[in-house]
């Protein structure tokens, strides 16, 4: 997110990383939520080279996705105490000179030593695409698995129920040691091994509760609303805004309701 780029030069210092050293930069989808930092990086460093799913390119030239992407950005940042004044005058906001190159499914990024696979994983949204490191047996799936919020997993097939649990089942055939999670860190050892069927289970459960929630309420908007009150209720401090998480549900509510018509 935009309002975590002091943090992340912050932990450069301490690592002692070299930003000039950064030569790519995977963007695994569009959201704004995962993009928040891309435009100041290249901005700064326009040596880097950034990529993205063909889809994910179409995304953020879109001006309406980009003008999406700075207000949710705002947004979330009010939500955070602080946060709007750390980032005055950083030049984080999107607009249409942010360009790259575009990654499809099975290519292959070559460090040397290390090898980044990339996959397409949609179902999230329709632009994720997910790095596989064989050497490391790592994954970074972005939000095509759980999100780990503390005991819980938040499955969030935003654009496509069906495509997510698709993606999933390619994403568990891989050995897995370390999933890089785009949110709230690492999941490691025998926990990262069984997380993918983890969120198998759960997402199959969260589909059968709002497709229950659906034929309750009988409504859309009413059934988000109700899912949403339910989840803040258990998760006060969950960084998305919950007008937000609203229209999520709404879209995953539609998709589901499409399928239960036919």
């Amino acid at each position: 997110m935009n309002f975590i780029l002091p943090e992340v030069l912050n932990q450069f210092k301490n690592f002692q990383i070299n930003e000039k050293n950064i030569a790519h930069m995977i963007i695994l989808h569009a959201h704004f939520d995962h993009v928040g930092i891309v435009p100041y990086f290249q901005r700064h460093f326009p040596d880097i080279t950034v990529y993205a799913s063909a889809r994910g390119w179409a995304v953020l030239s879109n001006p309406k996705a980009i003008n999406v992407i700075n207000q949710f950005s705002r947004l979330v940042t009010q939500r955070v105490a602080g946060a709007e004044n750390k980032i005055v005058g950083m030049d984080w906001e999107w607009r249409d000179d942010v360009r790259g190159a575009t990654l499809k499914d099975g290519e292959k990024i070559d460090l040397g030593d290390i090898q980044i696979e990339i996959y397409e994983t949609p179902g999230h949204s329709s632009c994720s695409i997910s790095a596989y490191i064989p050497q490391m047996s790592a994954l970074f799936p972005s939000d095509a698995v759980a999100i780990p919020f503390k005991d819980d997993l938040i499955v969030a097939a935003n654009s496509s129920i069906a495509q997510y649990q698709q993606s999933l089942e390619k994403m568990n055939k891989f050995k897995i040691e370390i999933i890089g999670a785009d949110h709230y860190g690492y999941i490691i050892e025998g926990e990262a091994k069984n997380y993918v069927q983890e969120t198998i289970k759960a997402t199959a459960e969260l589909k059968t509760k709002f497709e229950q929630t659906l034929i309750i309420e009988k409504d859309i908007d009413k059934s988000a609303a109700v899912l949403v009150e339910e989840h803040y209720s258990k998760h006060p401090d969950y960084i998305i805004a919950p007008e937000i998480l609203h229209g999520v549900y709404c879209q995953m509510l539609k998709h589901l309701s499409a399928n239960m018509s036919r």
